[in-house]
């Protein structure tokens, strides 16, 4: 069973919220203030925070700036995740995640079935990693944030979790790419 290491310091990372929207501002983003609020209770930095409209472009390119700041280790997309003709957020990102996180869409299934049963399956919830830096694709609901981050980012996020963490490995994300001599 997972546990937290007691010989182990927690080591903060930079975390950038993107809200997927065309109705939504800052003001009363529920999702993306849902996310940042629970990033900074667990001692992250919150580096970012931003909407962008149900566009492809926008969501690619806000993404794709974010993962080559090196201020960013982890970029959390809530929104577009559903089957709506603007749901589009999985469609911009997923061709250009270098590697995909299957498993993260795995379990975020199982944790929301839990929860809201068969409807889980209305969402498109996906992760990757782009440029070294790892991105989770989330619904867009305040109830799927909270799922997402206290189920399985928070835990994978802090460096104490044991047997293995996503802190951990951050420094080798780019191997593929200084092998290469990129």
């Amino acid at each position: 069973m997972a546990s937290a290491s007691q010989g182990r310091a927690f080591i903060p990372v930079g975390i950038a919220v993107l809200t997927v929207s065309d109705t939504r501002t800052l003001a009363d983003d529920k999702s993306g203030q849902t996310l940042a609020d629970r990033v900074v209770e667990a001692g992250h930095i919150l580096a970012a925070r931003d909407i962008v409209t149900d566009d492809k472009d926008k969501i690619r390119d806000k993404v794709l700036a974010w993962s080559k700041d090196d201020g960013i280790d982890v970029i959390i997309t809530t929104g577009g995740t559903g089957f709506t003709g603007r749901d589009v957020t999985p469609e911009s990102l997923e061709p250009i995640f270098e590697k995909r996180m299957d498993g993260f869409s795995e379990v975020f299934h199982r944790l929301s079935y839990d929860k809201i049963g068969t409807s889980t399956i209305q969402s498109r919830a996906t992760g990757g990693v782009v440029n070294a830096t790892f991105v989770f694709v989330l619904p867009g609901s305040p109830g799927a944030c909270r799922d997402a981050w206290d189920g399985i980012l928070k835990a994978q996020l802090d460096y104490r979790h044991m047997p293995c963490n996503f802190v951990e490995i951050m420094p080798r994300l780019d191997e593929h790419l200084r092998r290469s001599g990129k």
